[in-house]
């Protein structure tokens, strides 16, 4: 596979003290952080990957490439309508993180992301294959 998940120092410390998505005791917020799903499927060109944000848009993601990880970010902000409040919500509210190992095959310079509904699809090229070349030697 093309695309490897790796935890990042943040998540590996927040996956020590917290479940997948439980509220972490001592963490500077009190809001919950998802994994959130992904699917990723591979062609010979692209490496296609989908994730669930529901209630994240374009303005409340970030997504970040820092050697070979990509990572992805999305906020959440509780929509309540005025004059109601909560009596029942099985829906439980939060942010969502995740990060990738990209492999060597993929063009860091070719990734382009577009969010829908609350679906992610980051679209990462393939880098053609490293082609022998003859380098040329002068005399200084």
């Amino acid at each position: 596979m093309t695309v490897t998940e790796t935890p990042n120092a943040v998540q590996t410390a927040y996956q020590a003290c917290c479940a997948e998505s439980s509220t972490c005791e001592g963490a500077a917020s009190s809001k919950k952080v998802f994994l959130p799903r992904a699917d990723i499927y591979e062609t010979k060109d692209t490496v296609e990957l989908y994730a669930d944000l529901p209630g994240v848009d374009e303005k409340s993601l970030e997504i970040t490439l820092e050697k070979s990880v990509l990572s992805i970010r999305g906020k959440v902000v509780p929509v309540v309508p005025e004059g109601y409040k909560a009596a029942y919500v099985e829906y439980s509210e939060g942010d969502y993180e995740r990060s990738f190992k990209l492999a060597e095959e993929i063009d860091c310079d070719d990734i382009k992301a577009t969010i829908k509904n609350g679906v992610l699809h980051v679209s990462l090229n393939k880098a053609g294959p490293a082609q022998a070349r003859k380098i040329e030697v002068k005399v200084s």
